[in-house]
């Protein structure tokens, strides 16, 4: 951690504790900023605010007082999740006080370089690989962010050999003022968060946020087959490589069915990569290109994708059994995820799917059910997603009880070359607590079978 003094006997206001606002008020407290905490929660009943109050930081919970602001607070802090339209987020932002989420403060305070991954799909998987990759290459990596320590936790431990690999929510990004990783990558855009963002365009303009301050000494990787993205790029002041899994290009990284190229020219085969899907040799171009910038060895990098099979609950391959191929998705909470994942296999596929019914529409997936040979349904939505199927001309469909009944329903009639795929396009809470406990039981029953 360098030497930061800028905050020391600031007055500084953490809203919202969590994993985030915690690691925040521990670090605000250790670079001597006069910190309070402000939680929702009720004292008697939240152990992270005892523990604060412990270390000697001021503390104030179950309430959000009308006139906390009047403190004399110089900076907030706020939980990513917490929505500008909050109270006293609002009023902060009339009063003209700075709003940041940790992120910032992982920025100001890291010795490390920092690697900054965002986009509205491929974040968790392109995060994952770049951190495999790095670490395979022995270049000390370090993952942060939404997949694993809070940022700031992090870079307040980080040492100048090491490097910073961060997955960016465009909640956290959009508290960041001078934020600047020396490689940004934004993986897609589109619609997402927009409870949260109110339009398409602010939510497209937070994940900008990510390349906004970088300079000719950084590099910003993006999705060039996304003609939104490639005209949000043209604003970057970074170096720029493009990537586009659609064929051969003279710039950035490509790919064809065969080969993946690097500047116009062939870099490795694409025959030993074991992860599926066009959506994956996107996520994998943009970890290839950052690695290729870090000077990564190319065979612990090749190493890497012939063994990676998927971040866990993303596409993620279970097992073999009897000549099938069973992959868990329960991340896929929405149809866009299932598209994606129906569109990843050429195999014949046994859909499971199913869950929350939030009075949606299937119509989505219409396009993306030629390959899928029968449907196996689950939960609120089983029966609507059944009717569904036979809409599309799917003759084989059964109503499961849960997931767990669903894998044994979709073990006999599946053939030898078929996909076993868990991809539910509907949230878990049904019957779940969250689509990882959904997950973890579709893999226990596959793995029974």
């Amino acid at each position: 951690m360098i030497e930061f003094t800028k905050l020391q006997h600031k007055k500084v206001l953490v809203l919202g504790l969590a994993k985030s606002g915690v690691a925040a008020a521990e670090l605000l407290h250790q670079l001597g900023a006069f910190v309070t905490v402000n939680d929702s929660k009720p004292f008697d009943e939240n152990p992270q605010a005892q523990m604060l109050l412990q270390k000697g930081i001021t503390v104030i919970c179950g309430r959000h007082p009308e006139d906390l602001l009047d403190e004399g607070f110089e900076l907030i802090v706020k939980n990513p999740g917490i929505p500008y339209s909050n109270q006293i987020i609002a009023d902060a932002i009339n009063r003209g006080l700075p709003v940041i989420t940790e992120v910032e403060l992982a920025y100001l305070i890291s010795e490390a370089p920092i690697i900054g991954i965002t986009g509205t799909n491929g974040k968790t998987t392109t995060t994952t690989l770049i951190f495999e990759m790095l670490q395979n290459s022995k270049k000390q990596p370090l993952i942060a962010g939404n997949i694993g320590t809070v940022a700031c936790g992090v870079a307040a431990e980080a040492k100048k050999e090491n490097i910073i690999v961060t997955e960016l929510s465009s909640f956290q990004l959009m508290g960041t003022v001078e934020f600047k990783p020396h490689i940004a990558i934004l993986t897609n855009l589109f619609d997402a968060h927009l409870d949260y963002h109110g339009t398409f365009e602010e939510y497209a303009e937070a994940k900008f946020n990510i390349t906004k301050n970088q300079d000719e000494q950084d590099w910003f990787i993006y999705n060039a087959d996304q003609e939104f993205v490639a005209k949000f790029a043209e604003r970057s002041k970074a170096k720029k490589i493009p990537f586009s899994s659609s064929g051969r290009t003279e710039e950035g990284i490509s790919a064809d069915e065969e080969t993946i190229y690097w500047q116009g020219k062939p870099y490795l085969s694409r025959a030993n990569i074991a992860l599926p899907g066009k959506h994956n040799l996107e996520n994998i171009l943009a970890a290839l290109a950052t690695c290729i910038l870090f000077d990564c060895d190319k065979a612990s990098v090749e190493e890497v994708l012939k063994t990676f099979t998927g971040v866990r609950h993303r596409t993620q391959f279970v097992r073999e059994w009897n000549g099938r191929k069973i992959y868990n998705d329960s991340k896929a909470t929405n149809c866009l995820a299932t598209k994606v994942a129906l569109n990843a296999f050429k195999e014949p596929i046994v859909l499971i799917a199913g869950g929350l019914d939030r009075g949606h529409s299937f119509e989505d997936l219409r396009d993306s059910m030629q390959n899928v040979r029968a449907v196996v349904a689950y939960g609120q939505t089983g029966e609507r997603f059944i009717e569904f199927a036979k809409s599309c001309g799917i003759e084989i469909t059964v109503l499961a009880q849960n997931v767990e009944d669903a894998v044994k329903q979709a073990a006999p009639i599946s053939n030898s070359g078929d996909v076993i795929l868990l991809s539910p396009a509907c949230a878990s809470w049904d019957q779940y607590k969250s689509f990882e406990v959904r997950g973890d039981l579709f893999i226990d029953a596959a793995n029974q079978l």
